[in-house]
């Protein structure tokens, strides 16, 4: 594919962004296979690393990612903005590619990728999400021991099981809540964060039907706190001011101090 073919089916995947310039640089490198700069708008991709068309348009669609990251982001972003949003992007592009033709996933059309994912979705993630789902039911059996007897249950974690307060509460609620095993526990505890009952089953199926787990954080997480993009500058903002205050306060102090230190020469 040259850089037009290349940019047009990009466009198909997403069109409502701004113009941006697609080079080919004909070289390869041992750094990275893409990169993007945000102020000219330029793609640019390193296709001597690629060995087809499938692994160009894959670094094209990552690239083109960060395009539509900086164009839509309602705050500044830093140069190389690998967010949950970044993410949500990529990945929902990756999707969209698949669906049209665009790009093929050789984890799901590859034999040996399909057996060995296999493997490691019975053996190892379902597994360790029975395991952990126990694990909260045992959690939850010593909370309501330690209520029987009006003991801490905090106490119970911090110098008996020497386990952190944060790990227990999810633990809990995966169990409480009968989060299928089948997800792993990380995203167990994805949906187990979600309040409302009909969202997590929601959630759930789309895990299971190839979403990513940026891709469900996303969509489901920002229906809890749906900040306008004022709110969010002004938190940054917030954010950005004690920085200053706390930098101040540490740079008077040491030019107290190399005076203090100046006196005695």
């Amino acid at each position: 594919m040259n850089q037009e073919q290349i940019k047009e089916k990009l466009l198909e995947l997403k069109s409502d962004v701004p113009d941006f310039t697609l080079i080919l640089s004909g070289k390869k490198s041992k750094k990275v296979d893409g990169l993007y700069h945000p102020d000219s708008k330029e793609i640019i991709i390193h296709n001597k690393n690629h060995d087809d068309d499938n692994q160009l348009m894959y670094t094209a669609i990552h690239e083109f990612a960060h395009h539509v990251h900086f164009s839509q982001s309602p705050i500044p972003i830093s140069t190389r903005a690998h967010t949950i949003a970044y993410w949500n992007i990529f990945h929902t592009l990756l999707y969209d590619a698949e669906e049209l033709g665009i790009y093929k996933n050789i984890f799901v059309t590859n034999g040996e990728f399909l057996t060995l994912t296999r493997k490691i979705k019975q053996e190892f993630l379902t597994q360790n999400g029975k395991l952990m789902k126990e694990f909260g039911h045992y959690l939850l059996e010593a909370r309501e021991l330690c209520e029987k007897y009006k003991a801490s249950f905090s106490d119970y974690l911090d110098r008996i099981l020497k386990l952190p307060r944060g790990t227990a509460r999810p633990l809990i609620k995966v169990h409480t809540l009968n989060v299928n095993p089948e997800l792993g526990y990380e995203n167990m505890k994805t949906i187990a964060s979600i309040p409302d009952q009909q969202e997590r089953i929601e959630a759930e199926k789309e895990l299971l039907t190839g979403h990513s787990p940026d891709m469900v954080k996303t969509k489901f997480k920002s229906k809890q706190r749906e900040n306008e993009p004022i709110e969010l500058l002004e938190k940054e903002k917030k954010q950005i001011k004690t920085r200053i205050i706390n930098l101040t306060a540490k740079l008077e102090m040491i030019e107290k101090r190399i005076e203090s230190l100046s006196g005695h020469e």
